[in-house]
């Protein structure tokens, strides 16, 4: 049974002469209806009953409503037929009355058995289950995601000239100080230097190796996506001349103010060298604009691109032959006879991935942030004699409970693996494969850009936080006219899929190093409880919540709940009290509680909780 989720149902009546005619055409259809119900009866018992937690699972969720409807569609029918006879029984000994209230009660029976399943519910995605998470967060603070709203970054007309990427539409000093403040908010602390320190710390914890104090012969890589440099028939092509096509100059890449300030960050604060941090975009090549206005701040920075389309300063990409990927489809006729895969060489010797999305819709995967950007990787997706990553999208295999091309891309040691930040770049945000821009009509954006960043150390939290923005912007207002979002079913699948590991809901092993198999959660996914308040189930209970949260900036030291009252009470002294004597990787452990910080919730963090006490 797929695993399908909705929103939004639209219905349309079975009563019609076509479908009458196509019953008696085909009589088998009859016992459509009641097969599905008992398929997803016996479905549900069978995976829920061993293990109750997996009632959880969305295939479960969309099983029990079949498999209810089902049972209630079988009662009807029983008790209609007992009523009937007691009715035929009652009548033939005199009993009027007692007749006509069993034909009545007949009667009801048949009218709630077809009432039931009369109409056909069709979706435009799966329904939206709000503060249930699923997986395991990852991070400083696992699971968070850092919002950083500014709408003086962004002053664009929306036609240009001049254009949305330069510096009079873009503020650059705007920017760079909602990364400092995403950077900040993300770990919890009150500078960039100790905020990159706890980050790199926890994910070399993370990978079983030490933590480096000199950086600066460490490498890092990050996957940017420019995929509107599509040739789409253009000649000469961008990716040999380095222009855009005319026609999508003005629609949205990677900001250029985003790349230069965390370049900036990883050099000045963190230490990196300028030449061991590389852009990467491996299946096209990297517009001549952004490439200027990037190596003229950064010129020993590497820019790696499609093979065999040189540019000027630009790298053409090799592979790791010592670094193969497998594509763990369970479908063998997909991957037999294809080309083997391997990871190019630049991400495969870094020392940390930074997977810098853009924050879109697309076509025909439903959106398009880190998990998707993944898909220009390795190659391009549908390149011949490979695997074809496509084959796999929403459009192509719509609905859940799926095995998902990406979340190989997302688990491979040597690529998503190695992530230690994924930060999705929604100053200008836009819909469909080639990011046609539009202000956001949803507060607090009311009618402007979106100006917006993401930062989390957790894909999986990353994209479940992008998927709910756009998914209720998308649908909250007229975008008929807006080519890219149909709320595909299936859009958030494989983050079921990435969370669920290593039981997802598709039963796929995924297997991307072909070493035995992932074994653990790449992450946690949730969805909001509105759109209004915008909370996450840590949001909602710092203490016990184990999913999501999503925080606007750095809070005051000792403001420990989020309920944003700005206020060192109580409320906060349960968060450190339920964090006490706890240590990194406890079970209990809250980085906010580390106030000293010392790597232990102790006396010393009681000292400065008190010092800031009713503050």
């Amino acid at each position: 049974m797929p695993c399908v989720k909705g929103k939004h149902p639209t219905k349309h009546s079975s009563k019609t002469a076509r479908f009458i005619q196509s019953i008696r055409r085909h009589k088998w259809l009859v016992w459509l209806y009641p097969f599905i119900g008992l398929a997803a009866l016996v479905w549900f018992l069978v995976r829920v009953l061993p293990k109750p937690s997996r009632a959880t699972y969305p295939c479960q969720r969309v099983a029990f409503p079949l498999a209810t409807g089902f049972v209630t569609w079988l009662l009807g029918i029983t008790g209609s037929a007992i009523a009937f006879r007691k009715a035929k029984r009652e009548f033939a000994r005199a009993r009027y009355i007692l007749a006509a209230i069993c034909i009545t009660l007949s009667v009801g029976f048949i009218w709630a058995a077809m009432n039931n399943a009369d109409e056909e519910i069709v979706y435009a995605h799966e329904p939206i289950v709000h503060n249930v998470p699923m997986g395991t967060g990852i991070g400083v603070h696992p699971g968070r995601v850092a919002w950083i709203h500014d709408p003086n970054a962004t002053d664009w007309d929306g036609s240009g000239p001049p254009d949305w990427h330069t510096d009079t539409c873009t503020d650059p000093d705007v920017v760079e100080d909602m990364l400092s403040k995403g950077i900040q908010a993300l770990a919890g602390k009150d500078s960039d230097a100790a905020a990159w320190e706890a980050i790199l710390r926890e994910f070399n914890q993370r990978q079983g190796r030490e933590n480096v104090i000199d950086r600066s012969g460490e490498k890092v890589a990050i996957k940017i996506n420019f995929v509107t440099m599509n040739e789409g028939g253009v000649n000469p092509s961008p990716w040999v001349t380095g222009i855009k096509p005319d026609a999508r100059s003005n629609q949205i890449d990677n900001s250029p103010q985003l790349a230069i300030a965390l370049v900036k960050q990883l050099t000045d604060v963190v230490g990196f060298s300028e030449s061991n941090i590389c852009f990467l975009e491996v299946t096209m090549s990297i517009a001549n604009y952004w490439y200027d206005m990037v190596s003229t701040e950064y010129p020993d920075v590497v820019f790696v691109v499609k093979k065999d389309y040189p540019l000027p300063g630009r790298e053409e990409c090799v592979y790791d032959t010592s670094a193969p990927f497998y594509w763990s489809d369970p479908i063998t006729s997909r991957t037999a006879g294809k080309t083997q895969d391997y990871i190019p060489t630049r991400i495969s010797e870094a020392d940390y991935f930074i997977n810098f999305a853009i924050l879109k819709s697309h076509t025909d995967a439903g959106m398009t942030v880190s998990g998707k950007n993944h898909y220009g990787s390795l190659r391009t997706p549908i390149e011949s004699g490979y695997y074809d990553m496509h084959l796999t999208r929403p459009l192509e295999e719509g609905g859940m409970g799926h095995y998902r091309a990406n979340v190989d891309l997302m688990g491979h040691p040597k690529l998503g693996g190695k992530t230690v930040l994924a930060l999705v770049d929604g100053l200008y945000a836009g819909t469909g494969w080639d990011a046609n821009p539009f202000e956001w009509d949803m507060a607090p954006f009311n009618g402007d850009w979106p100006s917006s960043i993401f930062l989390s150390q957790d894909q999986v939290a990353a994209d479940s936080v992008a998927f709910d923005f756009m998914d209720y912007e998308w649908n909250n207002t007229n975008y008929t006219q807006r080519d890219g979002y149909n709320q595909r079913p299936g859009t958030d699948d494989y983050l079921h899929e990435a969370a669920l590991i290593p039981d997802p809901c598709s039963g796929a092993e995924y297997d991307p190093n072909d070493d035995g198999g992932l074994t653990e959660s790449l992450g946690v996914h949730e969805h909001w409880n509105n759109a209004t308040d915008k909370q996450y189930s840590r949001n909602l209970n710092p203490i016990t919540g184990t999913g999501i949260e999503l925080v606007t900036g750095l809070r005051k030291t000792g403001d420990l709940f989020e309920d944003e009252d700005d206020i060192v009470n109580f409320k906060d002294f349960a968060v450190l009290a339920a964090a006490w004597r706890s240590e990194p990787g406890d079970a209990n452990w809250d980085a906010d509680c580390d106030m000293s910080p010392d790597d232990i919730i102790d006396e010393y963090d009681l000292a400065v909780f008190c010092a800031n006490w009713l503050n």
